[in-house]
C-alpha cells in the first residue's frame, strides 16, 4: 500500500494511507542505512509505499513497515547543528513554504531571512515572507516592517502583513493556502502555533511564551507534522528553527541562489568570478549603486565564508 507521511517522531512515522487509515509505521531495516547521508531518511510530506503488519487486538492503531521512499518532488533540508557533517529533511514535496518573521519578541534577522531563502532556493521551493505580530508595533516599528518588505518585494518574494492574536488579513493567507501543501517555518515564538490554530478551529496546538532570558521563544513543536485543512490542501508544521546551516551548496553556486545576483552573473569581467574583491565584478558595481541591497551581499558573504549559522 501507498501513503503519505503526516507525522514524523524519530523511530516511528505516522502514514495515511490509501485508505484513508492512519498507520504508525516503522522503518524496514535495511532502508535506514541505504545510501542515507541525513538524520532522516524520511521525512512529513513522503510518499512512501508499506506493508501492514499483523494487527493485533492489543493494539491501539493500525501498524505497517515503510519499504520504500517513493520519488520526491522537492524537499527542504538543513545542515544538523549537532552533528554537522549530517543533514537534517525539514519536509519534502512541498507547493510552497511560508517563512513566518517577527520584528520583535523575537526579532527575526535578514541574515536568517536570507540563509531560508537560499536553502528555499536551492531545492526549488517558492517562498513567501508572514510578517506576523502586527498588533504589536508601534509606528516606528512598523516603518521598519515596511523597509524589510521593500527588500524582499523588490527582489520577487511575496510579502503578507498578518497578526493571528487579531485574525487580521488571516483570508489571504487561506486563499494561498488553498488546495497547497505548504510548510510553515520560522523561529520559536514567532506566532506559528497561533496562526495554524486560527487556521485549523479546534485544532488546539500548544503555543509558548518567549523566554524571559533569551528572547527567542520555547520550542512548542517536537517534531514536525501535517495537518489537512478544513478548506483543502495540507499545512506542515515544522519545530522551531533557532539556527539554520547551509547544507550541500557549493561556494562556486551560492550566487545562483540569491535571486538578484543571479541574474547578473553573465556579465561579470571573469566567469568564474566569486563577487568578493574581483575586478570587473558586476555585483559589487550593483552593491554599490544600490541596485543590490547591502544586507543581502552581507548575507552572501557570510555564507560564502562560512558564518552560516547565526540567528
Amino acid at each position: 500500500m501507498q501513503g503519505l507521511v503526516t507525522k514524523s517522531t524519530g523511530s516511528w512515522y505516522q502514514v495515511k494511507g490509501e485508505d484513508g487509515v492512519q498507520y504508525e509505521c516503522r522503518i524496514k531495516g535495511k532502508f535506514r542505512i541505504k545510501g542515507i547521508q541525513t538524520t532522516n531518511p524520511i521525512a512529513v510530506g513522503d510518499q512512501v509505499a508499506f506493508e501492514i503488519e499483523d494487527q493485533h487486538m492489543e493494539q491501539e492503531s493500525a501498524r505497517g513497515v515503510i519499504f520504500k521512499l517513493l520519488d520526491r518532488k522537492n524537499y527542504i533540508i538543513r545542515k544538523s547543528i549537532n552533528l554537522s557533517k549530517q543533514a537534517q529533511i525539514i519536509a519534502a514535496n512541498m507547493d510552497a513554504a511560508f517563512l513566518v518573521v517577527t520584528l520583535a519578541s523575537p526579532r527575526t534577522s535578514l541574515g536568517f531571512i536570507d540563509r531560508f531563502l537560499v536553502t528555499a532556493e536551492a531545492y526549488g521551493i517558492p517562498t513567501h515572507l508572514i510578517f506576523n505580530k502586527l498588533d504589536i508595533y508601534t509606528p516606528e516599528g512598523l516603518e521598519i516592517l515596511q523597509d524589510y518588505k521593500s527588500i524582499y518585494e523588490n527582489i520577487g518574494y511575496p510579502c503578507h502583513e498578518v497578526s493571528a492574536i487579531k485574525g487580521t488579513n488571516m483570508q489571504s493567507l487561506i486563499d494561498l493556502l488553498k488546495d497547497k501543501t505548504t510548510l510553515f517555518s520560522g523561529h520559536s515564538g514567532v506566532g506559528k502555533s497561533s496562526l495554524i490554530n486560527h487556521l485549523l478551529p479546534g485544532q488546539d496546538i500548544k503555543t509558548g511564551d518567549i523566554s524571559d532570558w533569551s528572547d527567542k521563544g520555547q520550542h512548542t513543536t517536537t517534531f514536525a507534522e501535517m495537518y489537512e485543512l478544513p478548506f483543502g490542501g495540507y499545512l506542515i508544521d515544522t519545530p522551531g528553527i533557532r539556527e539554520l546551516g547551509i547544507y550541500d551548496i557549493q561556494k562556486e553556486e551560492l550566487s545562483h541562489y540569491f535571486v538578484e545576483m543571479r541574474e547578473r552573473l553573465n556579465t561579470c569581467k571573469f566567469h568564474n568570478c566569486r563577487h568578493i574583491n574581483e575586478p570587473g565584478c558586476q555585483i559589487i558595481k550593483a552593491v554599490e549603486n544600490g541596485e543590490i541591497e547591502g544586507s543581502r551581499y552581507d548575507s552572501y558573504q557570510s555564507i560564502y565564508f562560512g558564518n552560516d549559522t547565526r540567528a
